[in-house]
């Protein structure tokens, strides 16, 4: 960090992420900046619509484009570029080469901005041919992106991701920071809602909600699962498990209040390494006051340790921790009142605070290796 103190309301903000609806990400984004423009002169909002399917050309074009507002706002006066990265982020990665700018990230799948630095659409569409490029030439990405973060001030939204950061980049500058919990309408108490368990979040590998049928057959016959977010409509039907599809606004208030518990059974095996994301779908559940039941798996662990949180060690064991709680209203209630507790702690005012007050103490200025002037 450096020793200057930077007057944000005199400074320019280039924020780039992913687009909103295109990942968790991008919707973090939304809710994020909105908080933290206010601070700054002004604000340049750059979104990838293109995130998760990148031709090389729109990579390219996205960085072209990128390093043009960079410089038309740095001739106007002081400015700051922020990006938002994660795992599959080709173009938020590539762009953020900058140099001679003060340039922030937030590295949402920590401990590596881009875990696959060149999955275009092309490559993604082609297992072996991912792994192919990526996987040998594991050295040859983390030297790069160690290059790229030399001397930069990085956020992680935990603390096991920001120590992550740090022990594969130590000449980085990681800041643990939270991953904010939305606000929401207070909700009738987990113990006094219907006996159901939920999933909720984006349907893909790694969530647990290939893990459904298992669930099903393993808690008892009156606990209801149900399962929400993009996706969930067109997974497969079957008795007691009501699929809700996409829920935003007063359906998401409804969904988390037909549920006691939310299920957060992801186990993520990586071959090219563990990650220590933060989890939207837990901030989501927080902010209705509901409780859950993870694996205590990356950063998750951290979650646990926090409270609201029944953690377990494997997937075996997660049918029992349910029926250990779904029940028992004291112990559901003890639960909500730890939740309560992070709720209020993570509010978007205190997370939001911990980003203003690294860019006003003067994170680095990159060096002038790629200057954008």
């Amino acid at each position: 960090m450096g020793p200057d103190v930077v007057d944000l309301a005199r400074t320019r903000l280039v924020y780039v992420a992913p687009a909103a609806g295109r990942s968790g990400v991008g919707d973090y984004a939304d809710d994020f900046l909105a908080e933290v423009a206010p601070h700054f002169l002004d604000v340049v909002d750059y979104r990838i619509e293109t995130e998760g399917a990148e031709t090389a050309r729109e990579v390219l074009a996205h960085a072209r484009r990128i390093r043009a507002l960079v410089k038309a706002s740095s001739a106007q006066g002081p400015t700051l570029v922020h990006f938002e990265q994660s795992g599959g982020s080709l173009s938020v990665f590539w762009a953020s080469l900058l140099r001679g700018v003060t340039v922030t990230a937030t590295v949402h799948d920590p401990p590596y901005p881009v875990w696959w630095p060149f999955k275009t659409k092309l490559v993604g569409r082609h297992r072996l041919l991912h792994h192919a490029v990526h996987y040998p030439f594991r050295i040859v990405t983390t030297a790069l992106q160690r290059r790229v973060l030399r001397g930069r001030t990085v956020f992680a939204l935990t603390t096991m991701g920001a120590d992550s950061i740090r022990r594969t980049f130590p000449r980085s500058h990681p800041v643990a920071a939270r991953i904010f919990v939305p606000a929401r309408p207070d909700l009738t108490p987990p113990a006094q809602r219907p006996l159901a368990v939920g999933l909720f979040g984006h349907v893909y590998r790694g969530k647990g909600f290939d893990l459904i049928g298992r669930l099903r057959e393993e808690l008892d016959a009156d606990i209801d699962i149900r399962a929400a977010g993009r996706g969930t409509a067109a997974l497969p039907a079957m008795a007691g498990v009501t699929l809700v599809g996409e829920v935003n606004g007063p359906d998401e208030d409804r969904f988390f209040e037909s549920i006691r518990l939310l299920l957060v059974p992801y186990s993520k095996h990586n071959p090219y390494g563990k990650a220590y994301p933060a989890s939207s779908a837990v901030t989501r559940s927080f902010a209705y006051g509901t409780p859950i039941v993870c694996i205590t798996e990356g950063a998750l662990a951290e979650t646990v340790e926090r409270g609201g949180a029944v953690g377990v060690d494997s997937v075996d064991d997660l049918a029992a921790a349910v029926l250990g709680v779904v029940r028992d209203g004291a112990r559901l209630d003890d639960l909500t009142r730890q939740v309560d507790a992070v709720r209020r702690a993570d509010a978007m005012t205190h997370c939001a605070a911990v980003f203003l007050d690294a860019w006003s103490a003067g994170a680095s200025v990159d060096a002038a290796e790629y200057s954008v002037r």
